[in-house]
Protein backbone atom coordinates (compact mmCIF):
# COMPACT_ATOMS: atom_id res chain seq x y z
CA UNK A 1 0.00 0.00 0.00
CA UNK A 2 1.28 3.49 -0.86
CA UNK A 3 2.50 5.57 2.09
CA UNK A 4 -0.17 8.23 1.48
CA UNK A 5 -2.89 5.60 1.61
CA UNK A 6 -1.55 4.28 4.92
CA UNK A 7 -1.59 7.73 6.52
CA UNK A 8 -5.01 8.42 5.00
CA UNK A 9 -6.58 5.56 6.92
CA UNK A 10 -4.86 6.61 10.13
CA UNK A 11 -6.08 10.20 9.97
CA UNK A 12 -9.60 9.68 8.59
CA UNK A 13 -11.11 8.83 11.97
CA UNK A 14 -9.67 11.98 13.56
CA UNK A 15 -10.94 14.17 10.73
CA UNK A 16 -14.43 12.70 10.69
CA UNK A 17 -14.87 12.75 14.43
CA UNK A 18 -13.90 16.40 14.75
CA UNK A 19 -16.26 17.78 12.14
CA UNK A 20 -19.96 18.44 11.66
CA UNK A 21 -22.23 16.27 9.48
CA UNK A 22 -22.10 16.37 5.69
CA UNK A 23 -23.30 19.55 3.94
CA UNK A 24 -23.18 21.63 7.13
CA UNK A 25 -22.18 25.24 6.72
CA UNK A 26 -18.42 25.50 6.60
CA UNK A 27 -16.90 25.86 10.04
CA UNK A 28 -13.51 27.24 9.00
CA UNK A 29 -11.98 27.16 12.48
CA UNK A 30 -12.73 23.47 12.97
CA UNK A 31 -11.83 22.61 9.40
CA UNK A 32 -8.49 24.38 9.65
CA UNK A 33 -7.56 22.31 12.70
CA UNK A 34 -8.53 19.11 10.92
CA UNK A 35 -6.57 20.10 7.82
CA UNK A 36 -3.52 20.87 9.96
CA UNK A 37 -3.76 17.43 11.56
CA UNK A 38 -3.94 15.80 8.14
CA UNK A 39 -0.93 17.72 6.85
CA UNK A 40 1.11 16.93 9.95
CA UNK A 41 0.44 13.21 9.60
CA UNK A 42 1.59 13.08 5.97
CA UNK A 43 4.08 15.91 5.66
CA UNK A 44 7.19 13.66 5.66
CA UNK A 45 5.83 11.94 2.56
CA UNK A 46 4.88 15.24 0.92
CA UNK A 47 8.35 16.58 1.66
CA UNK A 48 9.93 13.51 0.06
CA UNK A 49 7.70 13.88 -2.99
CA UNK A 50 8.54 17.57 -3.33
CA UNK A 51 12.29 17.08 -3.06
CA UNK A 52 12.33 14.13 -5.46
CA UNK A 53 10.43 16.08 -8.10
CA UNK A 54 12.60 19.15 -7.48
CA UNK A 55 15.78 17.14 -7.99
CA UNK A 56 14.55 15.47 -11.19
CA UNK A 57 12.56 18.02 -13.23
CA UNK A 58 11.35 17.53 -16.79
CA UNK A 59 10.60 20.03 -19.55
CA UNK A 60 7.34 20.67 -21.39
CA UNK A 61 5.78 17.55 -22.91
CA UNK A 62 8.72 15.51 -21.57
CA UNK A 63 7.21 15.05 -18.08
CA UNK A 64 6.90 11.26 -18.37
CA UNK A 65 8.44 10.29 -15.02
CA UNK A 66 6.83 13.19 -13.15
CA UNK A 67 3.38 12.31 -14.46
CA UNK A 68 3.86 8.63 -13.68
CA UNK A 69 4.86 9.46 -10.10
CA UNK A 70 1.77 11.59 -9.54
CA UNK A 71 -0.45 8.99 -11.20
CA UNK A 72 0.82 6.33 -8.79
CA UNK A 73 0.17 8.57 -5.78
CA UNK A 74 -3.37 9.35 -6.87
CA UNK A 75 -4.24 5.72 -7.66
CA UNK A 76 -3.05 4.71 -4.20
CA UNK A 77 -5.47 7.26 -2.73
CA UNK A 78 -8.35 5.68 -4.65
CA UNK A 79 -8.65 8.03 -7.62
CA UNK A 80 -9.50 6.72 -11.07
CA UNK A 81 -6.51 7.95 -13.10
CA UNK A 82 -6.23 8.41 -16.87
CA UNK A 83 -2.77 9.15 -18.26
CA UNK A 84 -1.58 10.64 -21.55
CA UNK A 85 -4.29 13.28 -21.72
CA UNK A 86 -2.77 16.08 -23.78
CA UNK A 87 0.41 14.06 -24.38
CA UNK A 88 1.83 13.77 -20.85
CA UNK A 89 -1.05 15.10 -18.75
CA UNK A 90 -3.21 13.09 -16.38
CA UNK A 91 -6.74 13.28 -15.00
CA UNK A 92 -7.62 11.82 -11.59
CA UNK A 93 -11.32 11.41 -10.71
CA UNK A 94 -12.84 10.63 -7.30
CA UNK A 95 -16.62 10.34 -6.97
CA UNK A 96 -18.30 10.84 -3.62
CA UNK A 97 -22.01 10.78 -4.31
CA UNK A 98 -24.14 13.20 -6.30
CA UNK A 99 -23.05 16.80 -6.52
CA UNK A 100 -20.91 19.26 -8.48
CA UNK A 101 -17.55 18.55 -10.09
CA UNK A 102 -14.66 20.66 -8.78
CA UNK A 103 -11.35 20.74 -10.65
CA UNK A 104 -7.90 21.35 -9.17
CA UNK A 105 -4.99 21.85 -11.55
CA UNK A 106 -1.25 21.48 -11.05
CA UNK A 107 1.52 21.87 -13.62
CA UNK A 108 4.14 19.24 -14.40
CA UNK A 109 6.90 21.01 -16.31
CA UNK A 110 10.12 22.76 -15.35
CA UNK A 111 12.42 25.29 -17.05
CA UNK A 112 15.49 24.95 -19.33
CA UNK A 113 17.92 26.63 -16.95
CA UNK A 114 20.58 25.83 -14.37
CA UNK A 115 19.67 25.86 -10.68
CA UNK A 116 22.17 27.67 -8.44
CA UNK A 117 20.51 27.43 -5.02
CA UNK A 118 23.08 25.07 -3.50
CA UNK A 119 20.31 23.02 -1.90
CA UNK A 120 21.00 19.38 -1.02
CA UNK A 121 18.19 18.40 -3.37
CA UNK A 122 19.05 20.87 -6.15
CA UNK A 123 18.62 19.66 -9.71
CA UNK A 124 21.69 18.77 -11.75
CA UNK A 125 19.67 17.07 -14.48
CA UNK A 126 20.14 17.91 -18.16
CA UNK A 127 18.15 17.16 -21.28
CA UNK A 128 17.91 18.06 -24.95
CA UNK A 129 15.89 21.18 -25.69
CA UNK A 130 15.76 22.87 -29.06
CA UNK A 131 18.62 20.78 -30.37
CA UNK A 132 21.03 21.50 -27.54
CA UNK A 133 21.80 20.13 -24.11
CA UNK A 134 20.42 22.25 -21.27
CA UNK A 135 20.11 22.09 -17.51
CA UNK A 136 16.58 21.65 -16.14
CA UNK A 137 15.23 23.26 -12.96
CA UNK A 138 11.95 23.74 -11.10
CA UNK A 139 12.61 27.46 -10.70
CA UNK A 140 8.97 28.48 -11.06
CA UNK A 141 7.44 26.53 -8.17
CA UNK A 142 5.60 23.80 -10.02
CA UNK A 143 7.12 21.24 -7.65
CA UNK A 144 5.50 23.10 -4.74
CA UNK A 145 2.24 23.04 -6.65
CA UNK A 146 2.45 19.27 -7.21
CA UNK A 147 3.15 18.51 -3.55
CA UNK A 148 0.27 20.78 -2.50
CA UNK A 149 -1.97 19.10 -5.10
CA UNK A 150 -1.32 15.62 -3.71
CA UNK A 151 -1.65 16.89 -0.14
CA UNK A 152 -4.98 18.54 -0.95
CA UNK A 153 -6.31 15.34 -2.53
CA UNK A 154 -5.36 13.34 0.55
CA UNK A 155 -6.90 15.87 2.92
CA UNK A 156 -10.17 16.07 1.00
CA UNK A 157 -10.55 12.30 1.13
CA UNK A 158 -10.22 12.49 4.89
CA UNK A 159 -13.07 15.01 4.83
CA UNK A 160 -15.44 12.97 2.70
CA UNK A 161 -18.35 13.50 5.06
CA UNK A 162 -18.08 17.25 4.40
CA UNK A 163 -18.76 17.23 0.66
CA UNK A 164 -20.69 15.41 -2.03
CA UNK A 165 -19.75 15.38 -5.68
CA UNK A 166 -16.72 14.68 -7.84
CA UNK A 167 -13.09 15.70 -7.45
CA UNK A 168 -11.30 16.22 -10.76
CA UNK A 169 -7.58 16.63 -10.17
CA UNK A 170 -5.61 17.32 -13.33
CA UNK A 171 -1.83 17.44 -13.79
CA UNK A 172 -1.14 19.59 -16.82
CA UNK A 173 1.97 19.51 -19.00
CA UNK A 174 3.74 22.38 -20.74
CA UNK A 175 2.51 25.40 -18.78
CA UNK A 176 5.85 27.15 -19.31
CA UNK A 177 5.28 27.22 -23.07
CA UNK A 178 1.52 27.91 -22.57
CA UNK A 179 0.59 24.85 -24.62
CA UNK A 180 -0.46 22.19 -22.11
CA UNK A 181 -3.95 23.41 -21.25
CA UNK A 182 -4.94 23.57 -24.90
CA UNK A 183 -3.46 20.12 -25.47
CA UNK A 184 -5.53 18.64 -22.63
CA UNK A 185 -8.73 20.32 -23.83
CA UNK A 186 -8.06 19.13 -27.38
CA UNK A 187 -7.54 15.62 -25.98
CA UNK A 188 -11.08 15.61 -24.59
CA UNK A 189 -10.62 16.99 -21.09
CA UNK A 190 -14.21 18.26 -20.96
CA UNK A 191 -15.81 15.58 -23.15
CA UNK A 192 -14.17 12.37 -21.94
CA UNK A 193 -14.49 13.58 -18.35
CA UNK A 194 -17.08 15.69 -16.48
CA UNK A 195 -16.99 19.38 -17.26
CA UNK A 196 -16.24 21.08 -13.92
CA UNK A 197 -18.60 23.45 -12.16
CA UNK A 198 -15.56 25.32 -10.84
CA UNK A 199 -11.78 25.10 -11.20
CA UNK A 200 -8.88 26.18 -8.97
CA UNK A 201 -5.14 26.59 -9.26
CA UNK A 202 -2.48 28.15 -7.07
CA UNK A 203 0.90 29.63 -7.80
CA UNK A 204 3.90 30.08 -5.52
CA UNK A 205 5.63 33.47 -5.50
CA UNK A 206 8.40 35.54 -3.84
CA UNK A 207 6.65 36.77 -0.71
CA UNK A 208 6.27 35.45 2.83
CA UNK A 209 4.87 31.97 3.37
CA UNK A 210 1.54 31.90 5.14
CA UNK A 211 0.21 34.68 2.93
CA UNK A 212 -2.38 34.18 0.19
CA UNK A 213 -3.05 36.75 -2.54
CA UNK A 214 -6.11 36.85 -4.78
CA UNK A 215 -8.13 39.11 -7.03
CA UNK A 216 -11.39 39.19 -8.97
CA UNK A 217 -11.30 39.60 -12.75
CA UNK A 218 -8.00 39.93 -14.62
CA UNK A 219 -5.36 37.90 -12.78
CA UNK A 220 -2.51 37.69 -15.30
CA UNK A 221 -1.36 39.00 -18.65
CA UNK A 222 -2.05 37.66 -22.11
CA UNK A 223 1.11 36.35 -23.76
CA UNK A 224 2.15 36.04 -27.39
CA UNK A 225 5.33 34.54 -28.77
CA UNK A 226 7.73 36.59 -30.89
CA UNK A 227 10.16 35.13 -33.44
CA UNK A 228 12.10 37.34 -35.87
CA UNK A 229 14.86 36.40 -38.29
CA UNK A 230 16.91 39.31 -39.60
CA UNK A 231 18.69 38.56 -42.88
CA UNK A 232 21.96 40.08 -44.00
CA UNK A 233 25.02 39.27 -46.07
CA UNK A 234 27.84 37.50 -44.29
CA UNK A 235 31.53 38.19 -44.57
CA UNK A 236 34.82 38.89 -42.83
CA UNK A 237 34.74 40.88 -39.59
CA UNK A 238 37.58 43.07 -40.85
CA UNK A 239 35.54 44.23 -43.86
CA UNK A 240 32.04 45.08 -42.64
CA UNK A 241 31.51 47.39 -45.62
CA UNK A 242 31.26 44.32 -47.84
CA UNK A 243 28.48 42.83 -45.72
CA UNK A 244 25.03 43.61 -44.39
CA UNK A 245 25.43 42.93 -40.68
CA UNK A 246 22.30 41.30 -39.16
CA UNK A 247 23.82 41.50 -35.68
CA UNK A 248 23.70 45.30 -35.65
CA UNK A 249 20.21 45.20 -37.19
CA UNK A 250 19.01 42.90 -34.41
CA UNK A 251 20.69 45.04 -31.76
CA UNK A 252 19.02 48.17 -33.11
CA UNK A 253 15.64 46.46 -33.08
CA UNK A 254 16.03 45.32 -29.45
CA UNK A 255 16.58 48.92 -28.38
CA UNK A 256 14.19 50.67 -30.76
CA UNK A 257 11.22 48.41 -30.12
CA UNK A 258 11.07 49.70 -26.55
CA UNK A 259 9.96 53.07 -27.92
CA UNK A 260 6.68 51.36 -28.86
CA UNK A 261 6.17 50.83 -25.13
CA UNK A 262 7.41 54.24 -23.96
CA UNK A 263 6.08 56.47 -26.74
CA UNK A 264 3.14 54.75 -28.44
CA UNK A 265 1.33 52.81 -25.71
CA UNK A 266 -0.77 54.66 -23.15
CA UNK A 267 1.46 54.77 -20.04
CA UNK A 268 -1.58 53.92 -17.90
CA UNK A 269 -1.96 50.56 -19.68
CA UNK A 270 0.18 47.46 -19.17
CA UNK A 271 2.33 46.19 -22.02
CA UNK A 272 5.76 44.56 -22.18
CA UNK A 273 7.93 43.35 -25.05
CA UNK A 274 10.86 41.20 -23.97
CA UNK A 275 13.58 39.67 -26.15
CA UNK A 276 14.82 36.70 -24.16
CA UNK A 277 17.06 34.96 -26.68
CA UNK A 278 19.27 35.98 -29.59
CA UNK A 279 21.14 33.52 -31.81
CA UNK A 280 23.51 34.28 -34.63
CA UNK A 281 27.05 33.72 -35.78
CA UNK A 282 29.76 31.20 -35.02
CA UNK A 283 32.94 33.19 -34.40
CA UNK A 284 34.04 36.68 -33.44
CA UNK A 285 35.61 37.46 -36.81
CA UNK A 286 32.71 36.29 -38.98
CA UNK A 287 29.67 38.42 -39.76
CA UNK A 288 26.77 35.94 -40.14
CA UNK A 289 24.07 35.79 -42.78
CA UNK A 290 21.22 35.92 -40.27
CA UNK A 291 20.26 36.43 -36.64
CA UNK A 292 17.22 35.00 -34.84
CA UNK A 293 15.43 36.69 -31.94
CA UNK A 294 12.89 35.09 -29.61
CA UNK A 295 10.72 36.94 -27.13
CA UNK A 296 7.31 37.51 -25.60
CA UNK A 297 4.61 40.16 -25.90
CA UNK A 298 2.41 40.71 -22.84
CA UNK A 299 -0.66 42.85 -22.24
CA UNK A 300 -3.98 42.94 -20.41
CA UNK A 301 -6.22 44.51 -23.06
CA UNK A 302 -6.83 43.49 -26.69
CA UNK A 303 -6.35 47.03 -27.98
CA UNK A 304 -2.93 47.29 -26.29
CA UNK A 305 -1.99 43.91 -27.75
CA UNK A 306 -2.91 45.10 -31.24
CA UNK A 307 -0.82 48.27 -30.84
CA UNK A 308 2.21 46.28 -29.69
CA UNK A 309 1.94 43.85 -32.61
CA UNK A 310 1.73 46.69 -35.12
CA UNK A 311 4.65 48.54 -33.54
CA UNK A 312 6.86 45.45 -33.45
CA UNK A 313 6.26 44.68 -37.13
CA UNK A 314 6.84 48.27 -38.22
CA UNK A 315 10.05 48.58 -36.18
CA UNK A 316 11.50 45.28 -37.39
CA UNK A 317 10.92 46.18 -41.04
CA UNK A 318 12.29 49.69 -40.53
CA UNK A 319 15.59 48.67 -38.93
CA UNK A 320 16.18 46.17 -41.74
CA UNK A 321 15.39 48.81 -44.39
CA UNK A 322 17.78 51.28 -42.73
CA UNK A 323 20.63 48.85 -43.40
CA UNK A 324 19.53 47.93 -46.91
CA UNK A 325 18.76 44.41 -45.71
CA UNK A 326 16.03 42.10 -46.97
CA UNK A 327 12.72 42.21 -45.12
CA UNK A 328 12.85 40.16 -41.91
CA UNK A 329 10.74 37.09 -41.22
CA UNK A 330 8.34 38.04 -38.41
CA UNK A 331 6.14 35.63 -36.51
CA UNK A 332 3.90 36.68 -33.63
CA UNK A 333 2.07 33.61 -32.36
CA UNK A 334 -0.93 33.92 -30.05
CA UNK A 335 -0.07 32.28 -26.76
CA UNK A 336 -2.72 32.54 -24.08
CA UNK A 337 -5.20 35.10 -22.82
CA UNK A 338 -5.40 36.67 -19.37
CA UNK A 339 -6.54 34.55 -16.45
CA UNK A 340 -10.04 35.73 -15.52
CA UNK A 341 -11.07 34.98 -11.94
CA UNK A 342 -14.83 34.39 -11.79
CA UNK A 343 -16.58 36.79 -9.34
CA UNK A 344 -18.91 34.15 -7.91
CA UNK A 345 -16.14 31.59 -7.39
CA UNK A 346 -13.91 34.23 -5.80
CA UNK A 347 -16.67 35.50 -3.49
CA UNK A 348 -17.42 32.05 -2.07
CA UNK A 349 -13.74 31.19 -1.67
CA UNK A 350 -12.65 34.53 -0.26
CA UNK A 351 -15.06 34.27 2.66
CA UNK A 352 -13.50 31.00 3.84
CA UNK A 353 -9.89 32.02 3.17
CA UNK A 354 -10.33 35.34 4.95
CA UNK A 355 -11.61 33.47 8.00
CA UNK A 356 -8.65 31.07 7.83
CA UNK A 357 -5.79 33.49 7.08
CA UNK A 358 -7.02 36.82 8.44
CA UNK A 359 -4.89 39.77 7.32
CA UNK A 360 -2.55 37.40 5.49
CA UNK A 361 -5.27 36.94 2.88
CA UNK A 362 -4.93 39.98 0.63
CA UNK A 363 -6.06 41.46 -2.66
CA UNK A 364 -3.27 41.85 -5.21
CA UNK A 365 -2.93 43.75 -8.51
CA UNK A 366 -3.00 41.71 -11.74
CA UNK A 367 0.13 39.67 -12.30
CA UNK A 368 2.25 40.61 -15.30
CA UNK A 369 3.33 37.01 -15.93
CA UNK A 370 1.15 34.76 -18.09
CA UNK A 371 -0.65 31.51 -17.35
CA UNK A 372 -2.51 29.04 -19.56
CA UNK A 373 -4.89 28.28 -16.69
CA UNK A 374 -6.85 30.93 -18.60
CA UNK A 375 -7.75 28.30 -21.21
CA UNK A 376 -10.14 26.56 -18.82
CA UNK A 377 -12.13 29.72 -18.20
CA UNK A 378 -12.11 30.27 -21.95
CA UNK A 379 -13.70 26.82 -22.30
CA UNK A 380 -16.55 27.90 -20.02
CA UNK A 381 -15.36 26.74 -16.59
CA UNK A 382 -15.72 29.33 -13.77
CA UNK A 383 -12.21 29.56 -12.36
CA UNK A 384 -9.98 31.08 -9.71
CA UNK A 385 -6.22 31.22 -9.33
CA UNK A 386 -4.59 32.48 -6.14
CA UNK A 387 -0.98 32.93 -5.03
CA UNK A 388 0.95 31.71 -1.98
CA UNK A 389 4.26 32.93 -0.56
CA UNK A 390 7.44 30.85 -0.24
CA UNK A 391 9.98 32.77 1.90
CA UNK A 392 10.58 33.36 5.60
CA UNK A 393 9.28 36.72 6.79
CA UNK A 394 12.79 37.58 8.00
CA UNK A 395 14.06 37.56 4.39
CA UNK A 396 11.24 39.84 3.30
CA UNK A 397 11.98 42.22 6.18
CA UNK A 398 15.69 42.22 5.34
CA UNK A 399 14.97 43.49 1.83
CA UNK A 400 13.02 46.41 3.28
CA UNK A 401 16.06 47.22 5.41
CA UNK A 402 18.46 47.29 2.47
CA UNK A 403 19.31 43.59 2.36
CA UNK A 404 19.82 41.47 -0.76
CA UNK A 405 16.86 41.16 -3.15
CA UNK A 406 14.58 38.13 -2.96
CA UNK A 407 14.99 35.73 -5.90
CA UNK A 408 11.80 35.61 -7.93
CA UNK A 409 10.28 32.85 -10.01
CA UNK A 410 12.56 31.87 -12.91
CA UNK A 411 15.65 32.96 -10.98
CA UNK A 412 18.36 30.28 -10.64
CA UNK A 413 18.30 31.11 -6.91
CA UNK A 414 14.54 30.64 -6.40
CA UNK A 415 14.29 28.40 -3.31
CA UNK A 416 10.97 28.08 -1.47
CA UNK A 417 10.91 27.04 2.19
CA UNK A 418 9.07 23.73 1.69
CA UNK A 419 7.09 22.93 4.84
CA UNK A 420 5.24 26.19 5.57
CA UNK A 421 4.72 26.82 1.86
CA UNK A 422 3.17 23.41 1.22
CA UNK A 423 1.11 23.70 4.42
CA UNK A 424 -0.32 26.99 3.17
CA UNK A 425 -0.99 25.52 -0.27
CA UNK A 426 -2.85 22.50 1.08
CA UNK A 427 -4.85 24.52 3.61
CA UNK A 428 -5.91 27.20 1.13
CA UNK A 429 -6.74 24.80 -1.68
CA UNK A 430 -8.69 22.42 0.57
CA UNK A 431 -10.81 25.27 1.89
CA UNK A 432 -11.32 26.62 -1.63
CA UNK A 433 -12.63 23.26 -2.84
CA UNK A 434 -14.87 22.78 0.19
CA UNK A 435 -16.27 26.29 -0.30
CA UNK A 436 -17.07 25.47 -3.93
CA UNK A 437 -18.85 22.27 -2.94
CA UNK A 438 -20.80 24.10 -0.25
CA UNK A 439 -21.76 26.94 -2.61
CA UNK A 440 -23.11 24.51 -5.19
CA UNK A 441 -24.73 21.84 -3.03
CA UNK A 442 -28.31 21.14 -4.01
CA UNK A 443 -27.97 22.81 -7.40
Amino acid sequence: MNRFAISLAASAALLSASLAPAHAEIDVTTLKKAIAASIESTYPQLDGLYKEIHAHPELAFQEVKTAARLAAEMRALGFDVTENVGKTGLVAIYKNGDGPTIMVRTELDALPMEEKTGLDYASRDKTNWGGREVFVAHSCGHDIHMASWVGTAKTLLGLKDQWRGTLMFIAQPAEEIVAGARAMIASGLFTRFPKPDAAFALHAGPFSHGTVFYRTGVGSSAADGLEITFHGRGGHGSAPHTTIDPVTIAARFIVDVQSVISREKDPNEFGVVTVGAIHGGTAGNIIPDSVQLSGTIRSFKPEVRAKLHAGIERTAKAVAAMSGAPAPDIRMAEGTKSVMNDPDVVAATAEALKAAFGDKFRVSPPGTASEDFSEYAGAGVPSMMFNIGVYDQERIDAVRNGGPPIPSNHSPLFAPVPKPTIETGVTAMTLAVLSAFDKRKGK
